[in-house]
C-alpha cells in the first residue's frame, strides 16, 4: 500500500509541477480530485478518514470570503476604485505608487486573486485610453496583489489554511506582516520605476489595440452591503473569540439574503476550482502521512545535517517548493514541520512574496497576464522576469532579515 500511495503522491505533485499531466486534458485541480479517488479507491483510506482529512474550517473559511469578493465585484466596488485610481491626474510614478497602496489594500480584505480578476481588465483598457504604456502597471498590479495578501491570514488561500492550521492570532500575525509587507510593496514601486526608465507611455505611432468597455457601474447599496459585512467580520476577527469561519460564513449568508443579487450570480463567481484543489490535496496528503514516509524523510534529512525545522532551512524549502509545486501544495507538504514559533509567519510571507518571481508562481499573475492579452497586450515571460526576479529577490532579502531581527529580538 505504500508504493501505491508514493505512486499517487509522485504523480499529483508531478501534476502541480507541470500544470496538469501529460497527455490528459487536466490541470491542477483535476489532478488532485483524481489522486484523492484514487487513494479512496485503492484502499489507502476510507471516505470516513478522507472527509476527516478535509480541513473544513480552511474550506469554509475561503468559500465565506469568496462569496464577500463576488459581492463586491457585483457591486461595481473593484471597478469603480479602479477607476478613480487610473483617473487621477498626477505624474505616472505617482500613479503607479496610488495603484500599489490601493491593491495592496484591497488584497489583505478581499484575496490577491479576486482583486487581480476584477481590477485587471479595467485598469488595462484605462492606460489604453490615456496612452500609458499598461506592461508597468499591470506587472506593478500583480506583484502588489502577492504581496499586500500577505498582510492578514485572510489575503490569500494559503494564509488562510496556515493560520486555521496553527491556529494563530490574527491580530497577532498582521503585526509581525505589517513591516515587511509595506517595505515590500515600496520596494515593488522602486523597483518598477527604475525599471520603466521613463517610458510610461506609448509612442504616438502605436495603434492602440482594441477595447471593449465593459465596466460594472457602482451600485452603492450593494458596494456598501458588502463593505459593512467586510468591516463586522474583521471586528469580529478582532475582538471576539468566535471562530473565524463560523463568522465569515454568517457574513456570507447576510449577503446572499439580497432582493438584487440573485444568489446564482454570486455563487457563480465562487472558485470552486480552488476549494476542489484544497480538497483533492488534503486527502492525498493525508494518506502520505499514514505511511510515516513523510517523518521518515523528515529524520533522514535531520541525519545528513539538514533540519527542516529551522527557520533558515524552511525559508529555502518554501521558496523553492513554492516555485516549483505553487504556493497552496507546498505549504501543505511543509506544515507538519512549521515548529519554530515563527514558523507560521515565515510560511505566509515567503510562500507568498515567492509568487513574484515567474508568471506561474501564483495565479495573480496568470490572471493579469491573460486579461491583458485579452485586451491586446502581451507581456511575456521575460518581460514578466526583468522585473518579477528582482522585486522577488529584494523583497525576499528584506524578509529575511526582518526574520531574522525578529528572532533575536
Amino acid at each position: 500500500m505504500t508504493t501505491f500511495v508514493l505512486l499517487v503522491f509522485g504523480l499529483v505533485y508531478l501534476g502541480m509541477v507541470l500544470g496538469g499531466l501529460p497527455f490528459l486534458q487536466l490541470d491542477r485541480t483535476g489532478v488532485a480530485l483524481l489522486g484523492a479517488i484514487a487513494v479512496i479507491a485503492g484502499g489507502a483510506l476510507t471516505v470516513e478518514e478522507a472527509a476527516r482529512a478535509v480541513h473544513l474550517p480552511t474550506v469554509l473559511l475561503l468559500f465565506a470570503f469568496m462569496i464577500m469578493s463576488a459581492q463586491m465585484q457585483l457591486g461595481g466596488f473593484y471597478d469603480w476604485v479602479t477607476l478613480r485610481v487610473a483617473g487621477l491626474h498626477v505624474a505616472p510614478p505617482t500613479l503607479l505608487a496610488a495603484l500599489i497602496a490601493a491593491v495592496g489594500v484591497l488584497s489583505a480584505v478581499f484575496s490577491n486573486d479576486v482583486v487581480c480578476l476584477a481590477v485587471a481588465p479595467v485598469l488595462v483598457q484605462a492606460c489604453l485610453r490615456q496612452r500609458l504604456n499598461p506592461v508597468p502597471f499591470a506587472l506593478a498590479l500583480a506583484c502588489a496583489a502577492n504581496i499586500g495578501s500577505a498582510a492578514t491570514l485572510i489575503g490569500n488561500p494559503q494564509n488562510m489554511l496556515i493560520g486555521q492550521s496553527l491556529s494563530m492570532s490574527f491580530v497577532g500575525y498582521a503585526a509581525d506582516a505589517a513591516l515587511p509587507v509595506l517595505l515590500g510593496l515600496a520596494l515593488t514601486w522602486v523597483l518598477i520605476v527604475l525599471g520603466v526608465r521613463g517610458r510610461w507611455r506609448l509612442a504616438q505611432g502605436n495603434a492602440l489595440p482594441a477595447t471593449t468597455a465593459a465596466d460594472t457601474p457602482l451600485q452603492p447599496w450593494q458596494t456598501a452591503k458588502g463593505l459593512g459585512v467586510a468591516l463586522a467580520v474583521l471586528l469580529a476577527f478582532l475582538f471576539s473569540p468566535w471562530p473565524h469561519e463560523v463568522v465569515a460564513l454568517i457574513g456570507a449568508a447576510v449577503l446572499l439574503l439580497s432582493r438584487r443579487l440573485h444568489s446564482s450570480r454570486v455563487l457563480g463567481l465562487v472558485d470552486w476550482q480552488l476549494l476542489v484543489l484544497f480538497v483533492g490535496l488534503f486527502v492525498v496528503n493525508a494518506a502520505l502521512q499514514r505511511t510515516g514516509e513523510p517523518a521518515q524523510w523528515v529524520a533522514a534529512a535531520a541525519a545528513h545535517g539538514v533540519q527542516l525545522e529551522h527557520p533558515a532551512t524552511l525559508f529555502a524549502a518554501v521558496f523553492v517548493l513554492s516555485n516549483l509545486v505553487s504556493n497552496v501544495p507546498a505549504v501543505m507538504l511543509l506544515l507538519p514541520v512549521a515548529q519554530h514559533p515563527m514558523a507560521g509567519t515565515l510560511l505566509a510571507l515567503v510562500s507568498t512574496f515567492a509568487g513574484n518571481l515567474f508568471i506561474v508562481g501564483s495565479i495573480a499573475n496568470i490572471i493579469v497576464v491573460d486579461a491583458a492579452r485579452r485586451h491586446g497586450v502581451v507581456i511575456g515571460w521575460r518581460q514578466h522576469a526583468a522585473l518579477g526576479i528582482p522585486v522577488t529577490l529584494c523583497t525576499l532579502a528584506m524578509v529575511a532579515l526582518y526574520l531574522a531581527w525578529r528572532m533575536t529580538a
